[in-house]
C-alpha cells in the first residue's frame, strides 16, 4: 500500500469518523431506547404477574424472593426509564449490566439446553451494550448531556 492509500484508509476508518458518530443525538437516544425497551417490557410483565414471578424466583433458590422481585422491578422498570431519559446513564448502565450477568448465571446457566444457552448469550450481549454506555455515556438527547451545559 502506498503512503497516500494508507493515509486515506486511516482518515476513512480512523478516529476522525468516531466523533461524528458519537455526536449524533438521535442515534444515541435510539440505542438507549432499544436497550431499555427489553427491561421495561420485562418489568411490566413481572408487575402484571407478581405471584408467578415470585414463585419462579423462589424455584431458582434465591433467598427472600419477594425482595428479589422488588429489586428486579426497580432495576428493570426504573433503570429502563432512566436509560431512556439518559439520567446518570453510566451508573444505571453499570447496575443493569451487572444485574443482567447475574440473571444469566442464576436463571440461564443450563448451557446444555439450547434455549437456555441462547438466553445466556443474549444476556451477555445486553451486558456488552450496557458496558458501551458505561464507557461512552448517554450521548445526545439526554439529561446527562443537558446537565453538562
Amino acid at each position: 500500500m502506498t503512503t497516500q492509500t494508507t493515509q486515506t484508509a486511516q482518515s476513512t476508518y480512523g478516529n476522525s469518523a468516531i466523533p461524528a458518530a458519537q455526536s449524533s443525538g438521535a442515534a444515541s437516544l435510539i440505542s438507549r431506547v432499544l436497550l431499555a425497551a427489553l427491561f421495561v417490557i420485562a418489568g411490566l410483565g413481572k408487575l402484571a404477574a407478581p405471584a408467578g414471578t415470585i414463585g419462579y424466583i423462589a424455584s431458582a433458590g434465591l433467598p427472600v424472593p419477594t425482595l428479589s422481585y422488588a429489586v428486579a422491578l426497580l432495576i428493570e422498570i426504573g433503570g429502563g426509564v432512566l436509560l431512556i431519559v439518559g439520567y446518570r446513564t453510566r451508573l444505571v448502565a453499570a447496575i443493569m449490566g451487572i444485574f443482567t450477568v447475574v440473571t444469566a448465571l442464576i436463571f440461564h446457566s443450563a448451557l446444555g439446553d439450547p434455549g437456555q444457552q441462547m438466553h445466556f448469550l443474549k444476556n451477555l450481549a445486553i451486558a456488552g451494550g450496557m458496558l458501551q454506555l458505561v464507557l461512552n455515556g448517554a450521548g445526545g438527547y439526554s439529561i446527562d448531556q443537558r446537565a453538562r451545559r
